[in-house]
């Protein structure tokens, strides 16, 4: 049978609407928060796992965001990437003790300063659960980051 990689990721917001992102020591794209869906590991515990490892915080899943599935990139695969709500947690930056070598820094973004730095497909999917303010309610069916016409 065909195996896929899955992905699990997590929307962390502050006050102020910006959004959590990664600042990754192994690529230059910024990014969300999470990893690679371990071999029997449900999604929804590989985003508290890799946030617990890689930013030494325990964060409460508050629901799922979205299923997006993303096409090969850049020599990976395709892979089927879930995103989690973390919550609004403002004082994260300041909690958290990162792992040095997957993150380099933590930083809120606006949507135009996601857009800067993370890759096209992080933002164009960021686009359908957070409207640069808040997150978005309810779970969406993605392909490539845009909505699935078949969803």
């Amino acid at each position: 049978m065909p195996t896929k990689r899955v992905i699990a990721q997590g929307v962390v917001t502050d006050r102020q609407g910006r959004v959590l992102l990664c600042e990754l020591t192994y690529k230059t794209e910024w990014d969300l928060p999470g990893g690679i869906v371990d071999p029997g590991e449900g999604p929804q515990a590989t985003v508290v796992r890799e946030v617990r490892e890689e930013m030494g915080v325990d964060l409460p899943v508050r629901g799922l965001l979205s299923v997006n599935w993303m096409p090969p990139y850049r020599g990976w695969s395709d892979a089927l990437l879930c995103v989690f709500d973390l919550g609004e947690q403002p004082d994260l930056v300041e909690r958290a003790t990162l792992q040095p070598t997957e993150i380099a820094a933590l930083h809120w973004c606006t949507p135009d300063e996601v857009a800067q730095h993370a890759a096209p497909y992080v933002a164009r999917h960021l686009a359908q659960v957070w409207d640069g303010q808040a997150v978005r309610r309810g779970t969406v069916v993605l392909s490539d980051g845009d909505p699935d016409p078949l969803g």
